[in-house]
């Protein structure tokens, strides 16, 4: 593929994503305009208060402040209503509301006073539940809630994400979902393993992933993180049988905010955040919100030091009640060394036989700059209360300059010749997705319908062909001695796309999808029934192939108990491969079928969400490291991967937050042309996974009021490294960490501090070769403080 033609479907899928914009917005075939109920409540000081209950006195509809005090209560028909507002320790307040033509009421910010409550008045006492949802983001499409979806989905929230003081993709953000783990640490994206399999990235719906890439996303951006299992092709085009994580960006808001957060911590780090939104118009329909973030840190390895800025500004307008669009702009930038992370020794020393803060470069080893720009559109339009379309486009530049660190020879007495080579890249990438749904009737069976298409255009070149040995004479890892080693020159002059056309790689699909979920008995037992075909179009080091298939997908699910759902699904899954093997061959597409069932139960008036999962997933032609050179890969006949996985998350008590988790998975080789291979293990997995997350929030009024706790372990047992190499038996020793936090909130002042590591264990993951070995440490003891202020 080249420059031309990628810039001309890029042109022709914006003009289709500007038609549909155009034509939603002229749909204007409303049909009965539902009501809206929305205001703030804050307390005497002006802070906004979380957490607070408002229900309809004689309905069943209500909703809980969020934690800028924000409410709103949704599909109310016309005519007259009696709010009860109410929150522990303060006084409960009642309020009249009418809505009459106009179908949004705002009311006037309500601020509650302190005081006793009436013995005869009923009223739930509790605290906004942080950690429980049940609804995805649009991005995936459903409108299912995920307690009667034929499959496992979590989703970690930013509440969570800030109570563990997390600053980006890679920073143990899998310890909230059963099973799935991070990979290696590359120090620009996250390497996900989840079941086994390697993850596609997702940002708002969209695969964003690339061969190398891309930048692993800052916190500060981000609203919600979502783990979906199984294939899920009627969704996306994932292709993994072992899932994808969906990350969803911070979305403008018409209530006003301003926040600003600064964070300091080990080794040098220092942070700053701002996050920013409302309305720009005063009839509340152009609505923005802007993040920013810079930081600069160090490391507990010696002269690792990285920054990184991030700015996304996004802005939504409603043209009318039953329209929107909205446009996101992403740039990140991050200057980070890369591969120096790494700590290479002979086999016979043994994994963690240096010091954790071992660094295999000295000063003179220099950082990789990476920028990524990216726009994101999104449109819908919905026709009635049954019906509604959708479309997304989206495109990313990725651009890295930059060096990698690999050794040319390790020898028994630890003397390393390093070796260094450019890894300059470019990536570009154009999305576009365009989806109808709908319900209806058909005597007594009720519908649910997905349709739409999905386009992908990729395209990687990379510079991988400059560089070599920098010592002259070895360097020991035993003795080091730094500043002896040589960078080599890299010619520069001619662009990316020139010096790495023979590296270029990328693929163009399109994607067709229909889904029917069938409603039985007043949709108590619910069929799905989907299909999705592909067809795919592959490019890697000057070869070409050509791949399509249709992938079925079948799920059940039924409402045991009102509040207790088993399902089971038959999924496929269909992904074409990068890359060439190491004669220059062409890789077959994986493609993988998924048999899982479950149950799913809600608990303490949905307040606390359980699951438990049993699957069995069988995948063609996986992609393992070549143990004859590391450079290249080989594919396996035929891989399985079993196992069973729970999660639990939710609220314990109104005061105490949970997240639990754990996964057993066993990925070994099915069938190969080798039969001496059937049976062997697959790298990339622990046996056994669980994790635990404990948050407890003090009563308010009580001595400690405003004061939280929290307490969390990762645990990993019988672990592989992710790359056998040669040997096929490497093993790590199993992982246990644990961390901590200490909150308080004030109002508008909010104070974090989180000690990660407690016991101070040496803790790391790596891999063996057949002459030598490698791993990352992580840190000792490390700590976090941040301080938050809410102007708004």
């Amino acid at each position: 593929m080249n420059s031309p033609m990628y810039h001309s479907h890029g042109r022709k899928l914006l003009a289709m994503f500007l038609m549909v914009l155009w034509t939603t917005a002229q749909a204007i075939g409303q049909s009965g305009k539902a009501g809206t109920i929305q205001g703030s409540i804050k307390n005497a000081d002006e802070s906004p208060l979380a957490g607070v209950h408002i229900t309809l006195v004689d309905s069943d509809k209500g909703t809980v402040t969020d934690k800028r005090g924000f409410f709103e209560i949704k599909n109310l028909k016309k005519g007259n209503y009696l709010l009860q507002i109410s929150h522990l320790s303060f006084a409960p307040q009642h309020i009249k509301v009418t809505i009459g033509e106009e179908p949004l009421v705002t009311l006037a910010p309500i601020t509650l006073e302190q005081g006793n409550k009436n013995l005869d008045e009923v009223v739930v006492e509790s605290t906004k539940n942080e950690y429980f949802i049940n609804e995805v983001s649009p991005g995936l499409r459903l409108n299912t809630p995920i307690m009667k979806t034929p499959q496992n989905i979590q989703v970690i929230p930013s509440e969570l994400l800030e109570s563990q003081q997390s600053i980006n993709m890679m920073e143990n953000i899998t310890r909230n979902v059963s099973g799935a783990q991070m990979i290696e640490h590359w120090g620009m994206f996250a390497r996900v393993n989840m079941r086994g399999f390697k993850l596609p990235a997702f940002r708002n719906g969209m695969n964003v992933s690339m061969p190398w890439g891309p930048l692993s996303e800052d916190m500060s951006m981000v609203d919600r993180i979502e783990f979906v299992k199984g294939p899920a092709g009627f969704m996306m085009a994932a292709g993994e049988p072992g899932g994808f994580y969906n990350v969803v960006t911070k979305k403008p808001t018409e209530h006003r905010l301003l926040e600003t957060s600064v964070t300091t911590g080990s080794f040098g780090l220092f942070r700053g955040t701002v996050d920013a939104g409302g309305t720009l118009s005063a009839n509340k329909k152009l609505q923005y919100r802007m993040n920013v973030m810079a930081q600069r840190q160090g490391s507990h390895r010696q002269f690792e030091e990285s920054s990184r800025i991030s700015i996304v500004p996004a802005l939504t307008y409603k043209v009318t009640d039953q329209t929107f669009v909205t446009a996101e702009f992403t740039y990140q930038q991050a200057d980070t060394p890369i591969g120096r992370a790494y700590v290479f020794a002979p086999v016979d020393s043994g994994f963690g036989s240096l010091p954790r803060n071992f660094s295999i470069m000295g000063e003179n080893y220099p950082n990789t700059d990476i920028k990524e720009t990216s726009l994101f559109l999104y449109a819908s339009h919905r026709f009635s209360e049954q019906w509604s379309i959708n479309a997304q486009y989206s495109t990313t530049k990725y651009d890295q300059i930059g060096m990698s660190l690999w050794p040319v020879s390790v020898a028994d007495n630890g003397d390393v010749v390093r070796g260094t080579n450019v890894w300059d890249a470019l990536n570009n990438t154009s999305l576009g997705q365009l989806y109808l749904s709908g319900n209806f009737k058909s005597g007594i069976i009720t519908h649910s319908v997905l349709a739409g298409i999905d386009y992908n255009d990729k395209s990687y070149w990379a510079d991988w062909n400059q560089g070599g040995a920098i010592d002259t004479t070895p360097f020991n890892v035993f003795d080091p001695e730094y500043g002896n080693a040589t960078m080599p020159s890299i010619d520069r002059s001619e662009g990316i796309k020139t010096r790495g056309e023979g590296n270029n790689q990328g693929i163009e699909s399109t994607a067709y999808y229909l889904q029917d979920e069938l409603g039985f008995f007043e949709n108590q037992l619910r069929l799905t029934l989907a299909a999705r075909y592909t067809d795919a179009s592959v490019f890697a080091y000057g070869n070409k192939t050509d791949d399509s298939k249709i992938t079925p997908r079948v799920g059940l699910s039924f409402d045991a108990l009102e509040d207790l759902t088993i399902y089971g699904l038959y999924d496929q899954s269909f992904s074409p491969q990068f890359g060439v093997s190491a004669s220059g061959e062409s890789f077959d597409p994986e493609e993988g079928i998924d048999v899982e069932g479950g149950i799913k139960k809600n608990w303490f008036n949905e307040r606390l969400k359980t699951s438990l999962t049993l699957y069995q997933i069988t995948k063609k032609n996986l992609l393992v490291a070549d143990p004859e050179n590391v450079n290249f890969s080989v594919q396996l006949g035929e891989t399985q991967s079993k196992g069973i996985e729970f999660d639990m998350q939710g609220e314990i008590t109104p005061q105490l937050n949970v997240v639990l988790n754990y996964a057993n998975t066993n990925v070994e080789i099915s069938k190969d042309t080798n039969p001496e291979n059937v049976g062997v293990r697959v790298a990339g997995h622990a046996r056994h996974i669980t994790n635990g997350w404990f948050s407890y929030n003090f009563k308010a009024g009580s001595s400690l009021s405003g004061f939280g706790i929290s307490l969390g372990y990762q645990y990993q047992a019988d672990r592989a490294s992710w790359n056998w190499g040669a040997d096929n038996e490497s093993r790590l020793p199993n992982y246990f960490r644990l961390d901590s936090g200490l909150s308080w909130s004030g109002g508008k002042l909010g104070v974090k501090v989180n000690v990660n590591n407690i016991l101070n264990k040496y803790l790391y993951s790596g891999a063996g070769y057949s002459n030598y070995i490698y791993w990352q440490s992580e840190p000792g003891t490390n700590g976090r403080l941040t301080l938050t202020y809410k102007f708004i």
